[in-house]
């Protein structure tokens, strides 16, 4: 589509809203930031790319020219119709950061595409954070345009994807321009890269299983020391479980994790969630210090400092909120900075004075704040973009999260050798002065071993809480089923078994019908009853060897394998059809609450898991196209 011309741009910039102080501080951050941009170089016109059948994936950052729009009125005629010295080059082996700024950017860039019979690609900008991506492409002789952005709802994306992904098609020989237009409150960061669709869905794959190791273990440890502090009523337990936690809202904003799948919904949130949630965890992480380091005794000068520094993270949080957005990212950014030196700084102290449990915290913290330094300069636009820098917070957070963990550990037991030396010594003065205590002595004996069984059931519980814990990382907690992650390991497992035996396997998605009415009118304390039961029908409906997985909601994934004949599959689905279609009796009450079942079988419809409950997916949607209550197969 064609795009109107718009007047002229601005030709200066006045922050407006921020505090005196914030205003300043951005001012001499800035100018630091001019210093050393790697931006600052002579406007070289940015190459083209070619594009041949062997390429994957290719970084455009060295491809693209830049033009800054202060005013943020340009349109996209301006933006053409622009002299060539208004645009500046990315400087090669850089990725495109510009920092926090309240100018919007207009990027462009050349494809072209050689001798090449797939003409569809996909054009990533893996910042999941960006307020608004417009994309204009070019298009019977006009232009195109798509609009994505935090800002706004995640449905609105042409690729359900973390990062913002658009799909472009290429014809063979020509060279098409393209013109990106980039704003937001928070860093303007842009890593550009164009995939192959094949080789994208390989590297999100990668990419998502890799974040679903890291997530997964923050919930572990946040359970973990969550079980600790019931168990033991140290406050500084709850404490790490808030910093863990405040430190998972932030990654997954960050990741674009929590906007795809979690605050879906919710597009204010997800626009502050990154802010917000890294100084909460900032926040609790100064608390844990403190605590940890005892610096209101060891250190009361850092501890003052402390205190100034968790205020600090608060007040970003609420700015965020309640001034605007830049203001809380560049307070918190800053103040991240401050607390990685207060924080070390601390921990050397303490350990010089020869508190043995700051080891493992200097260490540990080192790693973290290092890691939090290096992103708060990459928003800063004081380092590149590149994958170290990108990932560099997440790194350094799962490693200290391990380390952190062997650090509390210790603490207990050095708490627990200062208790046994203080009974030893308090036991020999007696024996010593008071002879006749001997009966004294012993009721003491008895209470130490009491205290000692007490312990010893007490790391039982928690053997079997640590137990209970690896089973639900594996079970849906309502029904008990196995998960989405479960599900995905016994697909793998039964397409390699199926693959060995050259016998068929098959995937079974069910969708109840009438589910949400039910819940809605009923409330979720019934529709949880439903679902548990329909949980057990199906469990008693298949074989022992097969597996029963919900995935969310009212939907679930059956796994069949060693079928004799694809037959067996649909005369299972029409065996789960029927159970499910008599009534659940709640409280005497009858609910009815049918089911359409899509089958995929292996290795006809899919050979992999993803298109095997792809394929199953769309057979299920056939079924309740066909009148629901009912099965069909994969075409």
């Amino acid at each position: 589509m064609s795009i109107d011309s718009t007047p002229p741009p601005q030709t200066s910039f006045e922050p407006v809203g921020l505090p005196a102080v914030l205003r300043l501080l951005a001012s001499l951050l800035v100018a630091a930031a001019l210093l050393l941009s790697p931006h600052a170089r002579a406007n070289v016109a940015a190459a083209p790319v070619a594009l041949s059948a062997a390429t994957s994936m290719v970084p455009l950052s060295s491809h693209v020219d830049f033009l800054e729009d202060r005013g943020g009125s340009l349109s996209l005629d301006d933006v053409r119709a622009a002299a060539a010295d208004r645009f500046a080059p990315v400087p090669s082996g850089s990725e495109i950061n510009f920092g926090y700024s309240a100018s919007a950017y207009w990027l462009r860039f050349t494809l072209r595409a050689e001798e090449i019979e797939a003409h569809d690609w996909l054009l990533e900008v893996a910042f999941p954070s960006l307020d608004r991506v417009e994309l204009y492409a070019p298009e019977n002789g006009g232009y195109r345009q798509s609009v994505v952005g935090d800002l706004q709802p995640f449905s609105a994306r042409p690729i359900a994807n973390r990062n913002f992904v658009f799909p472009l098609l290429l014809a063979d020989g020509q060279a098409r321009t393209y013109y990106l237009r980039i704003s937001s409150s928070g860093t303007l960061t842009v890593p550009l890269r164009l995939w192959q669709p094949a080789a994208f869905s390989r590297y999100s794959e990668d990419a998502y299983a890799g974040m679903s190791v890291y997530y997964g273990m923050l919930l572990a440890l946040m359970l973990y020391n969550l079980l600790l502090y019931v168990s033991i009523r140290d406050r500084i337990y709850l404490t790490y479980v808030l910093f863990v936690a405040g430190m998972a809202v932030g990654q997954l904003s960050l990741n674009g994790l929590g906007n795809q799948y979690i605050w879906t919904a919710w597009v204010a949130w997800g626009n502050v969630a990154l802010p917000v949630g890294l100084a909460a965890s900032g926040f609790f992480a100064a608390l844990f210090a403190r605590r940890f380091l005892a610096t209101q005794r060891t250190a009361p000068r850092l501890d003052k400092l402390m205190v100034v520094l968790a205020s600090a993270f608060a007040i970003s949080a609420l700015a965020t909120v309640a001034v605007s957005y830049r203001s809380g990212a560049i307070l918190t950014s800053i103040t991240g900075l401050a607390f990685s030196l207060a924080a070390v700084g601390a921990a050397i102290h303490c350990l010089r004075q020869g508190h043995r449990e700051a080891r493992y915290f200097l260490l540990a913290w080192t790693l973290l704040l290092a890691g939090v330094a290096v992103m708060a300069m990459r928003n800063l636009s004081w380092l590149p973009t590149n994958a170290l820098t990108s990932y560099a917070m997440q790194v350094g957070s799962a490693f200290e999260m391990l380390l952190l963990s062997f650090a509390l550990a210790d603490r207990i037991n050095v708490t627990r050798r200062e208790k046994e030396q203080a009974q030893a010594e308090a036991l020999a003065a007696e024996e010593a002065t008071v002879q006749a205590l001997r009966e004294s002595e012993r009721q003491l004996e008895a209470r130490v071993a009491a205290r000692t069984r007490e312990l010893e059931d007490a790391n039982a519980r928690l053997r079997e809480k640590e137990v209970q814990l690896k089973s639900l990382a594996h079970h849906d907690p309502l029904t008990g089923l196995a998960n989405r992650l479960l599900l995905g390991d016994r697909i793998e497992q039964g397409i390699e078994r199926a693959a060995r035996s050259s016998q068929p396997m098959a995937i079974l998605t069910l969708d109840l019908d009438g589910f949400k009415p039910v819940n809605d009118q009923f409330g979720h304390a019934t529709g949880d009853e439903i679902l548990k039961a329909v949980a057990c029908r199906l469990q008693a409906s298949v074989r022992a060897t097969d597996t029963v997985a919900r995935i969310g909601g009212d939907e679930f994934v059956i796994v069949l394998e060693n079928l004799q004949s694809a037959h067996f599959a649909e005369h299972m689905a029409d065996k789960l059809v029927t159970a499910l279609g008599a009534p659940v009796i709640l409280r005497g009450r009858p609910f009815h609450v049918t089911t359409s079942v899509g089958i995929a079988i292996y290795p006809k419809d899919g050979k992999n898991a993803a298109t095997l409950l792809e394929s199953a997916d769309r057979a299920m949607y056939s079924a309740k196209h066909a009148g629901r209550n009912c099965y069909a197969c994969s075409n």
